[in-house]
């Protein structure tokens, strides 16, 4: 599991002050006005970085930290993710994962045979879909409802599922 969590990526700066424009990659857009402390991650390196002031606009946040203060030192931050370490990520409830924890866990029919690992999650609003890969290359899409995702074991990293009909094919 990864030791840090994205929050959202930087898409450009924001006014003249050093506020930058967020798109958040986290279902609770709310979770940014408590944040008391976030990571930049360049790529390289990362910097721990205190937000000062927190507005939204449509689908993006915009945040002011403390450690900028102008347009010309947020230029060069786009594109660069915002992370916070495991320990302040949003608790989760039950049977809700992160998605980074996800990928890579070995995905399996409901009489134990190997369907595939699954390698990304798409967000499509009224549920989430795993997209899982099958050895022989072939991609299975599979609704995250309980009808089709039948058990989760994080431990092991293991997930046994039901494929409906029509669904591998």
């Amino acid at each position: 599991m990864e030791d840090f969590l994205i929050v959202g990526t930087i898409t450009t700066p924001h006014g003249v002050h050093g506020e930058v424009k967020i798109f958040p990659q986290t279902d609770d857009t709310r979770r940014f006005k408590k944040l008391k402390e976030v990571y930049l991650d360049t790529g390289k390196e990362k910097y721990l970085l205190h937000p000062e002031s927190v507005k939204y606009f449509k689908q993006f946040v915009i945040i002011k930290f403390k450690e900028f203060n102008s347009m010309n030192e947020v230029e060069g931050l786009r594109n660069k993710n915002l992370m916070v370490d495991r320990e302040h990520a949003v608790k989760l409830q039950k049977d809700e994962y992160f998605i980074s924890d996800l990928i890579g866990v070995k995905v399996y029919r409901e009489d134990d045979s190997l369907l595939g690992e699954l390698y990304d999650v798409l967000q499509t609003g009224a549920n989430d879909v795993y997209l899982v890969k099958k050895e022989d290359g072939k991609e299975v899409l599979l609704p995250a409802i309980k009808e089709c995702i039948k058990e989760v074991d994080m431990e092991n990293r293991t997930m046994k599922v039901f494929v409906m009909p029509g669904l591998e094919d």
